[in-house]
């Protein structure tokens, strides 16, 4: 748990330098401050990306698709803003 201002002077102190693979907020809008931060180095947030991932999200695919093609609803549904 970082606070993300605090993170922000230090880094511009040049006390800290951070990896970062999750932000707050997130997604990083286009213009925060992180992005041109001295020291810092900003990854996708895609620690989960494995071969077991891999072969759940074909599952997950194939089950919504058959869900569609059968008029149910279907899972995981995102509503409202993001």
């Amino acid at each position: 748990v970082v606070d993300t201002g605090a993170l922000l002077a230090e880094l511009e102190r040049g006390r800290l330098v951070a990896a970062l693979d999750v932000t707050d907020p997130e997604p990083l809008p286009a213009g925060h401050p992180l992005w041109s931060a001295p020291g810092v180095f900003i990854t996708p947030h895609v620690a989960g990306s494995t071969p077991a991932s891999g072969r759940r999200l074909l599952r997950l695919l194939r089950s919504q698709l058959l869900r569609h093609l059968a008029g149910e609803q279907l899972k995981n549904v995102i509503t409202g803003s993001y």
